[in-house]
């Protein structure tokens, strides 16, 4: 097993997942101000669109929102130790190669998912990017994001194998979404439902393998839900949930870090500064608004808000005060 230094044990108990679409810069930094000891985790990026990409945009971050990892796809150790190297030095705090993707994309370039059945190439993928990682002045630690297995793979001690291996090559944190992926017959959407749970697949790797340091994921909808995990593993990393309700995030940090339960209204008017400053430099306000449209989910006048936001960011000029109509909207019902 590897005896590679282990990330800060605080900074891994809640983390929002990396997600296609979603994840990215402004939505990391909304998901900062509302839960400041959470790990976050950029979209998924692919090797080459890192080395020949447009790194400004492929690469974006804040200050504000670290600690926060980038999570790589790809399948060619070299080229990954590169981007590694790139993402390391861009200032991100953790690699994370994805290994748990099911789409079509990913089968066809032969990286996400599939890599499950491919160990010794995960494990030599890893170890490039450990040595890649390692000239720093800084500790960036690899790290591995997957599934239970694939398809009909139903054998813990192939998983577990498939655990050991990559930590001989120097993974010493594993986010376990806690499911099979289906390569034929389920959409990407589906592979996230479908598929039975086995947390406790999980819980017994984290058992028998105490030195690492195990996060779960997968199908993680509520507070009590995601504290239970606590008991058993090193953090629970949320996704969909912690997007469209994003609330649930910040009374999660409240309750396990400690600190004020702010209202909703208080936690977005925080954002304003970013907000202004991004507007000033062109960037469209719906860019940063459609991350802030389930902050009122399950509340009165939750609707009206999501709709002033959707229906207004869009048009020219739209600044501000189209936030401070919707956030009025909210308070009219609350007082009603």
């Amino acid at each position: 097993m590897t005896d590679l230094p282990v990330i800060d044990p605080a900074q891994l108990r809640l983390s929002v997942a990396p997600m296609m679409d979603w994840t990215d810069s402004h939505c990391r930094v909304f998901h900062r101000l509302i839960a400041p000891h959470a790990r976050l985790y950029s979209e998924m990026v692919h090797a080459n669109a890192v080395i020949h990409g447009d790194r400004a945009r492929l690469l974006a971050m804040d200050p504000v929102e670290h600690p926060v990892a980038l999570q790589l796809g790809g399948s060619e150790p070299e080229l990954l130790a590169q981007a590694a190297r790139i993402g390391a030095e861009t200032g991100f705090d953790e690699i994370n190669l994805n290994c748990g993707c099911p789409s079509d994309r990913v089968q066809a370039g032969r990286f996400g998912a599939c890599l499950m059945r491919e160990p010794e190439l995960v494990a030599e993928s890893v170890a490039a990017m450990v040595a890649a990682c390692a000239t720093l002045d800084r500790h960036v630690p690899v790290t591995v994001k997957c599934r239970l297995g694939v398809d009909d793979d139903h054998d813990y001690d192939r998983f577990r194998a498939f655990i050991d291996r990559i930590a001989d090559a120097g993974c010493a944190m594993f986010i376990v979404h806690a499911r099979n992926a289906w390569l034929q017959g389920l959409s990407p959407k589906e592979n996230r439902e479908v598929p039975p749970l086995r947390y406790d697949w999980a819980y017994r790797l984290k058992r028998e393998r105490p030195d690492l340091q195990i996060i779960v994921n997968g199908g993680i909808a509520d507070a009590d839900e995601a504290t239970e995990h606590l008991q058993h593993t090193d953090g629970a990393m949320l996704g969909r949930a912690a997007y469209h309700d994003p609330y649930l995030l910040h009374r999660l940090d409240v309750a396990w870090f400690g600190g004020d339960l702010r209202s909703r209204a208080e936690l977005l008017r925080a954002l304003r500064p970013y907000v202004e400053a991004q507007l000033a430099r062109g960037v469209f306000l719906k860019h940063i608004t459609r991350h802030l449209l389930g902050l009122f989910a399950g509340e009165r006048g939750g609707r009206a808000f999501r709709q002033i936001l959707s229906e207004g960011a869009h048009k020219p000029g739209a600044d501000w005060s189209l936030v401070e109509q919707a956030i009025a909207v909210t308070e009219s019902f609350a007082h009603a």
